[in-house]
């Protein structure tokens, strides 16, 4: 059993890649795994963006996303605060 990070800002996944780099993921990885964990009503409570409740697909998330560099950042940020809390066990 792996050893607990130092600090959150240390957290790895599985290849022991540091999370907050988002080290090979993709933004349609990043997207797929915010909507299965919380749902497209879950991503518009938490991020407040029309693309997640007007006919949400991952599709035009990814297009709106890919053109607004400050909604992707809140995607990202989302994300690395989700995938630390699952791995060092703060759900």
């Amino acid at each position: 059993m792996p050893t607990p990070p130092a600090s959150a800002s240390d957290a790895r996944d599985e290849n022991g890649h540091l999370i907050r780099e988002l080290h090979g993921v993709t933004l349609a990885s990043i997207l797929e795994y915010l909507q299965a964990h919380y749902g497209w009503p879950g991503l518009d409570e938490r991020l407040r963006m029309n693309c997640f409740v007007v006919n949400p697909s991952v599709k035009s998330a990814l297009t709106f996303l890919r053109r607004t560099p400050w909604a992707r950042a809140k995607v990202e940020a989302l994300y690395i605060e989700t995938r630390t809390a699952e791995v060092t066990g703060k759900k």
